[in-house]
């Protein structure tokens, strides 16, 4: 999806330069929405061995693998490219998608009460409804 949302582009950079720097440049960048260089995640792998792999020189990888994320204006935060498997413990996952705007007041929507988390969930405006136990958080269903 990120090779063809570059491919899209207009003029598309992918046009020019030589296709194992811009391979590598895809996988560095989603390797970054995905923590791939962080050696308390598994998968990890560090940029030096990602490299390594099509035999491209670190600096360069690393510096294409910016630019695509430039282009695409992705960064840590970002979730389109996320991989499913991470998505429920992505540090901005949820947050995002438990926001609500009622009455122009931006909620997370988590700690409201179970009948406006359903009313939001009926709306389509939130995933689902969460019981407090379910998040961790203090306050009662009954509020």
């Amino acid at each position: 999806m990120l090779t063809a949302k570059l491919a899209r582009k207009r003029p598309s950079p992918l046009l020019r330069g030589d296709r194992r720097i811009w391979a590598s440049a895809v996988i560095y960048a989603l390797g970054r929405v995905n923590f791939l260089s962080d050696p308390s995640q598994t998968p990890h792998l560090p940029t030096e061995q990602l490299a390594r792999l099509p035999d491209v020189k670190q600096a360069t990888v690393a510096a294409k693998g910016r630019a695509v994320m430039d282009l695409l204006g992705l960064d840590y935060t970002d979730t389109e490219f996320c991989l499913p498997s991470r998505l429920a413990s992505h540090p901005t996952a949820w947050l995002v998608a438990w926001l609500v705007s009622i009455n122009g007041l931006i909620y997370d929507a988590r700690a409201l009460p179970l009948p406006i988390q359903a009313e939001c969930a009926r709306r389509g405006l939130i995933p689902g409804v969460l019981a407090a136990a379910e998040i961790g958080n203090p306050a009662s269903a009954d509020d």
